[in-house]
Protein backbone atom coordinates (compact mmCIF):
# COMPACT_ATOMS: atom_id res chain seq x y z
CA UNK A 1 0.00 0.00 0.00
CA UNK A 2 1.32 3.27 -0.68
CA UNK A 3 2.66 5.70 2.00
CA UNK A 4 0.61 8.52 3.29
CA UNK A 5 1.82 11.48 5.63
CA UNK A 6 -0.09 13.39 7.68
CA UNK A 7 0.30 16.03 10.99
CA UNK A 8 -0.84 13.27 13.99
CA UNK A 9 -0.41 9.49 13.65
CA UNK A 10 -2.47 8.48 16.65
CA UNK A 11 -1.76 4.77 18.06
CA UNK A 12 -4.40 2.96 20.06
CA UNK A 13 -7.96 3.66 19.66
CA UNK A 14 -9.43 3.42 23.09
CA UNK A 15 -11.19 6.89 24.96
CA UNK A 16 -7.77 8.28 25.19
CA UNK A 17 -7.20 7.85 21.31
CA UNK A 18 -10.24 8.09 19.55
CA UNK A 19 -11.15 11.89 21.13
CA UNK A 20 -7.70 12.84 20.75
CA UNK A 21 -7.97 12.08 16.68
CA UNK A 22 -11.24 13.05 16.80
CA UNK A 23 -10.30 16.87 18.22
CA UNK A 24 -7.09 16.88 16.12
CA UNK A 25 -8.99 16.52 12.60
CA UNK A 26 -11.43 19.33 14.47
CA UNK A 27 -8.47 21.09 15.01
CA UNK A 28 -7.67 21.30 11.29
CA UNK A 29 -4.62 18.57 11.33
CA UNK A 30 -4.61 15.42 9.08
CA UNK A 31 -4.88 13.04 11.46
CA UNK A 32 -4.80 9.13 11.08
CA UNK A 33 -5.58 6.44 13.84
CA UNK A 34 -3.86 3.10 14.00
CA UNK A 35 -5.92 0.55 15.53
CA UNK A 36 -5.20 -3.37 15.37
CA UNK A 37 -8.41 -4.37 16.50
CA UNK A 38 -11.45 -4.77 13.70
CA UNK A 39 -13.37 -2.85 15.90
CA UNK A 40 -12.88 1.04 17.39
CA UNK A 41 -13.07 1.96 21.16
CA UNK A 42 -10.36 -0.21 22.55
CA UNK A 43 -10.43 -2.27 25.99
CA UNK A 44 -13.21 0.52 27.48
CA UNK A 45 -15.60 -0.16 24.79
CA UNK A 46 -14.94 -3.25 23.74
CA UNK A 47 -14.11 -5.57 26.78
CA UNK A 48 -14.22 -2.99 29.75
CA UNK A 49 -16.32 -0.26 30.61
CA UNK A 50 -19.36 -0.56 28.12
CA UNK A 51 -19.77 -4.40 28.63
CA UNK A 52 -19.12 -4.24 32.29
CA UNK A 53 -21.97 -1.61 32.91
CA UNK A 54 -24.11 -3.01 30.63
CA UNK A 55 -24.32 -6.53 32.69
CA UNK A 56 -24.08 -4.47 35.96
CA UNK A 57 -27.57 -2.53 34.93
CA UNK A 58 -29.25 -6.43 33.41
CA UNK A 59 -28.14 -8.26 36.53
CA UNK A 60 -29.56 -5.08 38.89
CA UNK A 61 -32.93 -5.48 37.19
CA UNK A 62 -32.84 -9.06 37.78
CA UNK A 63 -31.93 -8.78 41.58
CA UNK A 64 -34.86 -5.74 41.79
CA UNK A 65 -37.54 -7.77 39.93
CA UNK A 66 -36.80 -10.42 41.91
CA UNK A 67 -35.72 -9.33 45.83
CA UNK A 68 -37.42 -5.65 45.73
CA UNK A 69 -40.71 -5.08 44.42
CA UNK A 70 -43.04 -6.49 46.70
CA UNK A 71 -42.34 -4.15 49.14
CA UNK A 72 -43.24 -1.59 46.01
CA UNK A 73 -46.80 -3.49 46.77
CA UNK A 74 -45.74 -4.90 42.52
CA UNK A 75 -46.08 -8.72 42.28
CA UNK A 76 -44.47 -10.60 39.96
CA UNK A 77 -44.46 -14.37 39.75
CA UNK A 78 -41.36 -16.75 39.13
CA UNK A 79 -38.35 -14.60 37.58
CA UNK A 80 -35.88 -16.19 35.94
CA UNK A 81 -32.85 -15.43 34.06
CA UNK A 82 -31.84 -15.61 30.32
CA UNK A 83 -28.77 -15.32 30.39
CA UNK A 84 -27.83 -15.83 26.34
CA UNK A 85 -30.07 -12.65 26.08
CA UNK A 86 -29.00 -10.66 28.50
CA UNK A 87 -25.24 -11.57 26.73
CA UNK A 88 -26.48 -10.20 23.77
CA UNK A 89 -27.95 -7.04 25.06
CA UNK A 90 -24.53 -6.17 26.44
CA UNK A 91 -23.10 -7.20 22.73
CA UNK A 92 -25.38 -5.09 20.90
CA UNK A 93 -24.64 -1.89 22.88
CA UNK A 94 -21.38 -2.53 22.49
CA UNK A 95 -21.88 -2.92 18.61
CA UNK A 96 -23.87 0.43 18.36
CA UNK A 97 -21.01 2.55 20.29
CA UNK A 98 -18.18 1.21 18.63
CA UNK A 99 -19.87 1.68 15.22
CA UNK A 100 -21.19 5.02 16.76
CA UNK A 101 -17.10 5.97 16.46
CA UNK A 102 -16.67 4.60 13.44
CA UNK A 103 -19.17 7.37 12.29
CA UNK A 104 -17.79 10.17 14.10
CA UNK A 105 -14.24 9.27 12.15
CA UNK A 106 -15.92 9.43 9.04
CA UNK A 107 -17.55 12.85 10.18
CA UNK A 108 -14.22 13.98 11.06
CA UNK A 109 -12.41 12.83 8.59
CA UNK A 110 -10.08 10.87 10.45
CA UNK A 111 -8.18 7.72 8.68
CA UNK A 112 -8.38 4.40 10.15
CA UNK A 113 -5.38 2.28 9.80
CA UNK A 114 -6.18 -1.36 10.98
CA UNK A 115 -3.09 -3.27 12.09
CA UNK A 116 -0.71 -3.23 14.57
CA UNK A 117 1.80 0.08 14.95
CA UNK A 118 5.31 0.44 15.33
CA UNK A 119 7.18 3.25 16.14
CA UNK A 120 9.97 3.55 13.99
CA UNK A 121 11.66 6.82 14.43
CA UNK A 122 10.23 10.04 15.33
CA UNK A 123 8.12 10.54 12.24
CA UNK A 124 7.19 7.26 11.38
CA UNK A 125 4.82 4.30 11.97
CA UNK A 126 4.70 0.92 10.76
CA UNK A 127 1.36 -0.38 10.29
CA UNK A 128 1.52 -4.38 9.75
CA UNK A 129 -2.26 -5.88 8.77
CA UNK A 130 -3.46 -9.60 8.44
CA UNK A 131 -2.73 -9.35 4.80
CA UNK A 132 -0.08 -6.77 4.35
CA UNK A 133 1.81 -3.74 5.51
CA UNK A 134 2.03 -0.48 5.18
CA UNK A 135 4.36 2.84 6.77
CA UNK A 136 2.80 6.39 7.37
CA UNK A 137 4.98 9.51 8.62
CA UNK A 138 3.40 12.30 10.74
CA UNK A 139 4.89 15.16 12.29
CA UNK A 140 3.36 14.35 15.74
CA UNK A 141 3.03 10.99 16.53
CA UNK A 142 0.75 10.38 20.10
CA UNK A 143 0.87 6.54 21.76
CA UNK A 144 -2.51 5.75 23.36
CA UNK A 145 -2.22 2.14 23.44
CA UNK A 146 -3.90 1.78 26.87
CA UNK A 147 -3.71 -0.88 29.38
CA UNK A 148 -3.57 -4.96 29.46
CA UNK A 149 -5.14 -6.67 32.98
CA UNK A 150 -1.82 -7.87 35.07
CA UNK A 151 -0.80 -11.23 35.25
CA UNK A 152 -0.65 -13.17 39.27
CA UNK A 153 2.50 -14.87 38.94
CA UNK A 154 1.85 -18.90 38.64
CA UNK A 155 -1.68 -18.50 37.82
CA UNK A 156 -2.06 -18.92 33.93
CA UNK A 157 -5.61 -17.22 32.40
CA UNK A 158 -7.27 -19.64 29.75
CA UNK A 159 -10.45 -17.48 29.78
CA UNK A 160 -12.54 -20.27 30.30
CA UNK A 161 -12.17 -21.30 33.96
CA UNK A 162 -9.38 -18.44 35.04
CA UNK A 163 -10.22 -15.58 33.72
CA UNK A 164 -9.63 -12.22 33.58
CA UNK A 165 -12.00 -9.37 33.57
CA UNK A 166 -12.22 -10.04 29.62
CA UNK A 167 -13.12 -13.68 30.23
CA UNK A 168 -15.59 -12.84 33.15
CA UNK A 169 -17.56 -11.01 30.64
CA UNK A 170 -18.35 -13.84 28.55
CA UNK A 171 -18.71 -16.74 30.75
CA UNK A 172 -21.58 -19.27 28.86
CA UNK A 173 -23.61 -20.03 32.75
CA UNK A 174 -23.82 -18.73 35.81
CA UNK A 175 -20.66 -20.54 38.03
CA UNK A 176 -21.78 -22.21 41.54
CA UNK A 177 -19.03 -20.57 43.22
CA UNK A 178 -16.30 -17.91 42.03
CA UNK A 179 -13.52 -16.51 43.38
CA UNK A 180 -12.32 -12.73 42.34
CA UNK A 181 -8.47 -12.18 43.33
CA UNK A 182 -8.23 -8.30 44.26
CA UNK A 183 -10.60 -6.38 45.89
CA UNK A 184 -10.30 -3.30 43.51
CA UNK A 185 -13.30 -1.47 41.53
CA UNK A 186 -13.09 -4.30 38.43
CA UNK A 187 -13.59 -7.17 40.90
CA UNK A 188 -16.10 -5.17 42.95
CA UNK A 189 -17.93 -4.71 40.17
CA UNK A 190 -18.05 -8.64 38.24
CA UNK A 191 -18.16 -10.02 41.29
CA UNK A 192 -21.14 -8.54 42.17
CA UNK A 193 -22.97 -9.00 38.69
CA UNK A 194 -22.17 -12.69 39.37
CA UNK A 195 -23.26 -12.92 42.82
CA UNK A 196 -26.61 -11.22 41.14
CA UNK A 197 -26.89 -13.37 38.80
CA UNK A 198 -26.76 -16.60 41.34
CA UNK A 199 -23.18 -17.41 42.32
CA UNK A 200 -21.52 -17.77 45.74
CA UNK A 201 -18.59 -14.92 45.61
CA UNK A 202 -15.66 -15.05 47.67
CA UNK A 203 -13.30 -12.11 47.26
CA UNK A 204 -9.59 -12.49 48.34
CA UNK A 205 -7.83 -8.97 48.68
CA UNK A 206 -4.15 -9.05 49.99
CA UNK A 207 -4.22 -5.86 51.76
CA UNK A 208 -6.07 -5.10 55.04
CA UNK A 209 -9.18 -3.28 52.75
CA UNK A 210 -11.42 -3.03 49.40
CA UNK A 211 -10.96 -0.48 46.76
CA UNK A 212 -7.74 0.35 47.70
CA UNK A 213 -7.41 4.27 47.07
CA UNK A 214 -10.90 5.53 48.03
CA UNK A 215 -11.61 7.56 51.67
CA UNK A 216 -11.27 4.76 54.04
CA UNK A 217 -14.26 5.27 55.49
CA UNK A 218 -16.59 5.32 52.29
CA UNK A 219 -14.41 1.71 51.75
CA UNK A 220 -15.52 0.33 54.78
CA UNK A 221 -19.17 1.21 54.68
CA UNK A 222 -18.77 -0.04 51.33
CA UNK A 223 -17.64 -3.00 52.43
CA UNK A 224 -20.30 -3.93 55.05
CA UNK A 225 -23.38 -3.44 52.69
CA UNK A 226 -21.47 -5.89 49.67
CA UNK A 227 -21.11 -8.24 52.82
CA UNK A 228 -24.64 -7.69 53.33
CA UNK A 229 -25.49 -9.06 49.70
CA UNK A 230 -23.69 -12.12 49.97
CA UNK A 231 -20.17 -11.15 49.25
CA UNK A 232 -17.32 -13.35 51.19
CA UNK A 233 -14.90 -10.87 51.90
CA UNK A 234 -11.45 -12.28 52.92
CA UNK A 235 -8.53 -9.33 53.52
CA UNK A 236 -5.14 -9.47 54.05
CA UNK A 237 -4.88 -13.03 52.51
CA UNK A 238 -2.22 -13.68 49.17
CA UNK A 239 -3.43 -16.36 46.41
CA UNK A 240 0.05 -18.42 45.95
CA UNK A 241 -1.60 -20.46 43.19
CA UNK A 242 -4.59 -22.07 41.76
CA UNK A 243 -5.01 -25.97 41.40
CA UNK A 244 -7.12 -26.91 38.30
CA UNK A 245 -9.02 -29.84 38.94
CA UNK A 246 -11.54 -31.75 36.41
CA UNK A 247 -14.47 -30.40 37.87
CA UNK A 248 -13.72 -27.93 40.34
CA UNK A 249 -10.66 -25.15 40.85
CA UNK A 250 -8.69 -24.93 44.07
CA UNK A 251 -7.41 -21.96 45.35
CA UNK A 252 -4.31 -21.67 47.58
CA UNK A 253 -4.61 -18.95 50.65
CA UNK A 254 -2.34 -18.01 53.05
CA UNK A 255 -2.47 -14.49 55.12
CA UNK A 256 -0.75 -11.93 53.82
CA UNK A 257 1.33 -11.52 57.47
CA UNK A 258 2.36 -15.20 57.40
CA UNK A 259 0.00 -17.96 59.21
CA UNK A 260 -1.79 -20.93 58.12
CA UNK A 261 -2.26 -21.89 54.45
CA UNK A 262 -5.69 -22.84 53.48
CA UNK A 263 -7.63 -23.88 50.39
CA UNK A 264 -11.27 -22.90 49.21
CA UNK A 265 -12.54 -24.39 46.02
CA UNK A 266 -14.50 -22.58 43.09
CA UNK A 267 -15.42 -23.36 39.74
CA UNK A 268 -14.16 -19.69 38.02
CA UNK A 269 -11.45 -17.85 39.36
CA UNK A 270 -11.91 -14.03 38.63
CA UNK A 271 -7.88 -12.29 38.66
CA UNK A 272 -8.05 -8.11 38.95
CA UNK A 273 -5.39 -7.02 40.31
CA UNK A 274 -5.01 -4.37 38.91
CA UNK A 275 -3.55 -3.26 35.16
CA UNK A 276 -0.57 -2.82 33.23
CA UNK A 277 0.80 -0.46 30.20
CA UNK A 278 0.28 -2.33 26.79
CA UNK A 279 3.84 -1.30 25.42
CA UNK A 280 4.58 -4.59 23.46
CA UNK A 281 6.03 -4.65 20.10
CA UNK A 282 5.29 -0.72 20.11
CA UNK A 283 9.53 0.08 19.31
CA UNK A 284 9.65 2.43 22.05
CA UNK A 285 13.29 1.71 22.96
CA UNK A 286 14.40 1.22 19.52
CA UNK A 287 12.96 5.02 19.04
CA UNK A 288 14.26 5.89 22.12
CA UNK A 289 11.07 6.54 24.11
CA UNK A 290 12.05 6.49 27.71
CA UNK A 291 9.83 4.52 30.54
CA UNK A 292 9.12 5.35 34.27
CA UNK A 293 9.97 2.82 36.83
CA UNK A 294 6.74 1.40 36.67
CA UNK A 295 7.22 0.42 33.20
CA UNK A 296 5.35 3.92 32.13
CA UNK A 297 5.57 6.25 28.95
CA UNK A 298 7.62 8.74 30.91
CA UNK A 299 6.10 12.27 29.79
CA UNK A 300 6.33 15.81 31.03
CA UNK A 301 3.50 18.07 32.32
CA UNK A 302 2.47 18.27 28.13
CA UNK A 303 2.71 14.96 27.45
CA UNK A 304 5.60 15.26 25.82
CA UNK A 305 8.02 12.31 25.81
CA UNK A 306 11.85 12.59 25.55
CA UNK A 307 11.56 11.86 22.05
CA UNK A 308 10.40 15.16 20.43
CA UNK A 309 7.27 14.95 18.61
CA UNK A 310 6.06 12.10 20.06
CA UNK A 311 3.80 12.07 22.95
CA UNK A 312 1.90 9.97 25.32
CA UNK A 313 -1.46 9.68 26.65
CA UNK A 314 -4.00 7.63 28.93
CA UNK A 315 -3.37 4.21 30.48
CA UNK A 316 0.16 4.22 29.27
CA UNK A 317 0.93 7.25 31.26
CA UNK A 318 1.05 8.20 35.50
CA UNK A 319 -1.93 8.82 36.71
CA UNK A 320 -5.12 6.86 37.37
CA UNK A 321 -6.34 4.25 34.80
CA UNK A 322 -9.72 6.34 33.96
CA UNK A 323 -11.60 6.76 30.57
CA UNK A 324 -12.67 10.10 31.25
CA UNK A 325 -8.99 11.07 32.48
CA UNK A 326 -7.65 9.74 28.78
CA UNK A 327 -10.54 11.71 26.87
CA UNK A 328 -9.15 14.75 28.77
CA UNK A 329 -5.52 14.04 28.00
CA UNK A 330 -6.32 13.49 24.59
CA UNK A 331 -8.12 16.62 24.11
CA UNK A 332 -5.28 18.26 25.77
CA UNK A 333 -2.88 16.87 23.45
CA UNK A 334 -4.70 17.63 20.27
CA UNK A 335 -4.58 21.29 22.00
CA UNK A 336 -1.19 21.41 22.59
CA UNK A 337 -0.51 19.77 18.77
CA UNK A 338 -2.44 22.85 17.30
CA UNK A 339 -0.44 25.32 19.38
CA UNK A 340 -3.07 25.89 22.24
CA UNK A 341 -2.72 25.76 25.55
CA UNK A 342 -4.27 21.88 26.20
CA UNK A 343 -4.46 21.00 29.65
CA UNK A 344 -5.52 18.80 32.19
CA UNK A 345 -6.07 19.15 36.13
CA UNK A 346 -5.10 15.92 37.52
CA UNK A 347 -6.26 16.85 41.32
CA UNK A 348 -9.55 16.73 39.74
CA UNK A 349 -10.56 13.63 38.54
CA UNK A 350 -13.53 11.83 39.44
CA UNK A 351 -13.47 7.73 40.46
CA UNK A 352 -16.77 5.46 40.58
CA UNK A 353 -17.40 2.31 41.44
CA UNK A 354 -20.66 0.58 40.12
CA UNK A 355 -21.67 -1.54 42.52
CA UNK A 356 -25.06 -0.67 44.12
CA UNK A 357 -24.74 1.43 46.18
CA UNK A 358 -22.15 2.99 43.79
CA UNK A 359 -19.29 4.82 45.55
CA UNK A 360 -17.59 7.41 43.78
CA UNK A 361 -15.10 10.11 45.23
CA UNK A 362 -13.20 13.32 43.91
CA UNK A 363 -10.28 14.75 45.20
CA UNK A 364 -8.44 14.43 49.00
CA UNK A 365 -9.39 11.18 50.73
CA UNK A 366 -9.42 11.96 54.62
CA UNK A 367 -5.81 9.67 55.13
CA UNK A 368 -4.23 11.73 52.03
CA UNK A 369 -5.13 15.13 54.46
CA UNK A 370 -4.12 13.69 57.56
CA UNK A 371 -0.72 12.13 56.10
CA UNK A 372 -0.14 16.06 54.51
CA UNK A 373 -1.03 17.27 57.69
CA UNK A 374 -3.51 19.78 56.55
CA UNK A 375 -6.12 20.91 58.39
CA UNK A 376 -9.75 20.45 57.32
CA UNK A 377 -13.28 20.05 58.28
CA UNK A 378 -15.64 17.40 57.65
CA UNK A 379 -19.76 17.23 56.62
CA UNK A 380 -21.24 14.27 56.52
CA UNK A 381 -25.36 13.31 55.73
CA UNK A 382 -26.58 10.25 55.43
CA UNK A 383 -28.70 8.72 52.62
CA UNK A 384 -31.43 7.70 55.22
CA UNK A 385 -32.20 11.51 55.51
CA UNK A 386 -32.54 12.04 51.89
CA UNK A 387 -35.95 12.37 50.98
CA UNK A 388 -35.34 11.15 47.44
CA UNK A 389 -33.54 8.01 49.19
CA UNK A 390 -36.65 7.18 51.16
CA UNK A 391 -39.27 7.11 48.12
CA UNK A 392 -36.81 4.89 45.96
CA UNK A 393 -36.11 2.67 49.39
CA UNK A 394 -32.44 3.44 48.46
CA UNK A 395 -31.13 4.62 51.76
CA UNK A 396 -27.95 3.81 51.93
CA UNK A 397 -24.83 5.52 52.36
CA UNK A 398 -23.79 9.38 52.58
CA UNK A 399 -22.60 12.08 51.69
CA UNK A 400 -18.97 13.43 53.34
CA UNK A 401 -16.94 16.27 52.36
CA UNK A 402 -13.79 17.85 53.09
CA UNK A 403 -12.95 21.16 53.28
CA UNK A 404 -10.29 23.14 54.46
CA UNK A 405 -10.25 24.52 58.09
CA UNK A 406 -9.01 27.76 57.00
CA UNK A 407 -10.52 28.70 53.89
CA UNK A 408 -13.40 26.37 53.24
CA UNK A 409 -12.17 25.44 49.78
CA UNK A 410 -13.10 21.77 49.15
CA UNK A 411 -10.81 19.35 49.27
CA UNK A 412 -12.37 15.98 48.55
CA UNK A 413 -15.78 14.94 48.16
CA UNK A 414 -17.07 11.10 48.85
CA UNK A 415 -20.25 9.30 47.98
CA UNK A 416 -21.67 6.32 48.55
CA UNK A 417 -25.26 5.78 47.35
CA UNK A 418 -27.41 5.61 44.73
CA UNK A 419 -26.71 7.54 41.72
CA UNK A 420 -23.35 8.68 43.32
CA UNK A 421 -21.26 8.12 39.91
CA UNK A 422 -23.81 10.91 38.80
CA UNK A 423 -23.62 13.25 41.87
CA UNK A 424 -19.55 13.30 42.12
CA UNK A 425 -19.80 15.55 39.16
CA UNK A 426 -21.59 18.47 40.94
CA UNK A 427 -18.58 18.01 43.15
CA UNK A 428 -15.99 17.88 40.42
CA UNK A 429 -17.44 20.80 39.04
CA UNK A 430 -17.81 22.76 42.00
CA UNK A 431 -13.81 22.06 43.02
CA UNK A 432 -12.71 22.75 39.26
CA UNK A 433 -14.07 26.29 40.38
CA UNK A 434 -11.87 26.33 43.63
CA UNK A 435 -15.53 26.65 45.43
CA UNK A 436 -16.15 26.42 49.27
CA UNK A 437 -18.44 24.19 50.73
CA UNK A 438 -20.33 27.06 51.44
CA UNK A 439 -21.00 27.75 47.98
CA UNK A 440 -22.23 24.18 47.52
CA UNK A 441 -24.21 25.07 50.91
CA UNK A 442 -25.59 28.25 49.18
CA UNK A 443 -26.94 26.56 45.53
CA UNK A 444 -30.29 25.77 45.55
CA UNK A 445 -30.54 21.85 44.82
CA UNK A 446 -34.16 21.06 43.98
CA UNK A 447 -36.68 18.97 45.83
CA UNK A 448 -36.84 15.94 46.24
CA UNK A 449 -33.46 14.71 44.43
CA UNK A 450 -30.38 12.62 45.69
CA UNK A 451 -28.31 15.88 44.77
CA UNK A 452 -30.11 17.29 48.24
CA UNK A 453 -27.45 15.12 49.93
CA UNK A 454 -24.49 16.93 48.57
CA UNK A 455 -26.21 20.07 49.60
CA UNK A 456 -26.67 19.35 53.66
CA UNK A 457 -23.07 17.46 53.45
CA UNK A 458 -22.05 20.44 52.69
CA UNK A 459 -24.20 22.81 54.86
CA UNK A 460 -23.17 20.08 58.00
CA UNK A 461 -19.45 21.07 56.81
CA UNK A 462 -20.67 24.69 58.63
CA UNK A 463 -22.55 22.49 61.32
CA UNK A 464 -25.62 24.01 59.57
CA UNK A 465 -27.52 20.92 58.21
CA UNK A 466 -30.98 20.96 58.55
CA UNK A 467 -32.46 17.55 58.07
CA UNK A 468 -30.09 15.86 60.45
Amino acid sequence: MADQDFDVVIIGSGPAGYVCAIHCAQLGLKTACVEKNPTLGGTCLNIGCIPSKALLQSSEYLERTRDHLGSHGIKVGSVELDLPTMMARKDKVVETLTKGIAGLFKKNKVTHLVGTGRIADAHTVEIKGDKDSQTVTARHIVIATGSDAAPLKGIEIDEKRIVSSTGALTLEKVPERMVVIGAGFIGLELGSVWRRLGAKVSVVEYLDRIAPGMDGEIARELQKLLKRQGLDFRLGTKVTGVKTGKKELEVALEPAKGGESQTITCDVVLVSVGRRPHLDGLGLEEAGVALDDRGRVQIDDHFATNVAGIYAIGDCVRGPMLAHKSEDEGIAVAEIIAGQAGQVNHDVIPGVVYTEPEAASVGKTEEELKEAGIAYNVGKFPMLANSRARTYDQTAGMVKILADAKTDRVLGVHILGTAAGELIAEASVAMEFGASAEDIARTCHAHPTFSESVKEAALAVGKGAIHI
